[in-house]
């Protein structure tokens, strides 16, 4: 993905005199190597003192046979891209600095009476790593939630975050969390903008379908009852995933992600994350592959979150295709940030896809510990919601 902008020759990518273009194209680079730091301070000096365009250059807007003078191309090429740098400032900042750190494994232990093992998890496709939270009484035929962490996460954050485990001990239900290398991704990022991430038997879809698979091998887990939820780059590649293996996940959770094959790139990553993607209202959005039968979907997104656009939210629904059902939306308030739900029904009258909005919530997990990284203890409990809406729903021609 960043091989191209990797090769190219350094001194001519420092940001240091041949134009802001050349400066966010530099700060894309970085940010795919994880030079976090480095991209920000560019964009900052590029901000500061954009380098003055050639006398020679006409102006952006300018058109052949024009008197206009082409020293004006400076302040108004200076103007556009500051529009856009200070647009992806805070994404670049957001990627590489958690809310808190990470929690130790000792604090992700889990409640007492359950189990949480570190397996690993190997095929053609790849290796990962994970952790399993096992029930200490759970079902004959037990539910599975696969859980993918956020960037500059890991399975054990996550889990303290979220409090997943301890609500899975309560319902008996088993609860996975695939981590992601920094061989992978040097945020630990699930690589949710490559298309070869994003498809059926590719890349990190068939590793997570893959590990799914084995865990469903050696726990008694109900082949029907298999959910996968994600925050952020996780909850991006968790529907890239559910919609890749819609016959193995019963439905998907979507917690301030984006929607599948929303980004072919880092730079299209990075702007979709901003401002949202093209393509909202097509028949493939995005590019995505055409799923069979909808894939029954949950969304969390805070409307005051600076690293994902909520924009990204209105186009998840888009892609569960929520204008052929029937909407009807609440509003609380009173404890915590207040929230809408909205609840789509189908023709039956089943709920079918939730959408959650929390106003004054950032890039966090609502509702979550204080003791995990990207969490707002503030919010609904999106955990217990999540686990709710799963539990509505199977595999099956009846239950779908």
């Amino acid at each position: 993905m960043t091989d191209d902008l990797g090769s190219r020759d350094e001194e001519s990518m420092r940001g240091s005199g041949t134009s802001p273009w050349a400066d966010m194209i530099e700060a894309t680079r970085l940010t795919g190597l994880g030079r976090l730091d480095e991209a920000t301070a560019l964009i900052q000096r590029s901000l500061g003192g954009a380098p003055q365009a050639r006398r020679d250059a006409p102006a952006p807007d300018a058109r052949p046979g024009t008197d206009r003078d082409s020293s004006e191309s400076a302040p108004r090429v200076r103007e556009v891209v500051g529009q856009v740098v200070r647009g992806l400032a805070p994404v670049l900042k957001g990627l590489g600095k958690p809310l808190r750190q990470p929690a130790s494994p000792a604090e992700a232990a889990g409640p007492p009476g359950g189990r949480f093992v570190a397996l690993s998890h190997t095929e053609s496709a790849g290796s990962r790593d994970y952790k399993l939270f096992i029930p200490s009484r759970p079902d004959t035929r037990a539910p599975l939630v696969v859980m993918l962490h956020g960037c500059m996460q890991n399975p054990d954050d996550f889990a303290t975050g979220t409090g997943m485990n301890t609500l899975a001990e309560r319902a008996g239900v088993f609860v996975a969390y695939p981590a992601q290398s920094r061989q992978a991704h040097a945020q630990r990022c699930w690589n949710w903008y490559d298309p070869r991430d994003q498809a059926r038997g590719s890349g990190e879809p068939a590793i997570i379908a893959g590990l799914t698979r084995a865990i469903m091998a050696e726990h008694p887990i109900d082949p029907a009852r298999v959910y996968i939820a994600g925050l952020s780059a996780g909850g991006a590649a968790a529907l890239n995933t559910a919609r890749a293996y819609p016959d193995l996940y019963a439905a998907v959770g979507v917690h301030s992600g984006l929607a599948a094959g929303c980004a072919r790139d880092l730079g299209s990553a990075l702007m979709a994350m901003q401002v949202g993607a093209p393509g909202l209202g097509t028949a493939t959005p995005f590019g995505a592959p055409a799923t069979a039968t909808r894939v029954p979907t949950i969304v969390f997104h805070g409307e005051d979150d600076g690293t994902v656009s909520v924009r990204n939210a209105d186009q998840v629904l888009a892609q569960a295709d929520v204008a052929g059902l029937t909407a009807r939306s609440e509003t609380m308030e009173g404890r915590g940030h207040p929230f809408t739900r909205t609840r789509y029904r189908d023709s039956s009258g089943r709920v079918v896809v939730e959408d959650w909005r929390v106003r004054g919530a950032g890039h966090a997990w609502s509702g979550g510990r204080p003791e995990g990284s990207y969490t707002d203890r503030e919010g609904p409990d999106a955990s217990r919601a999540m686990l709710d809406f799963f539990a509505e729903h199977r595999l099956g021609p009846k239950r779908r």
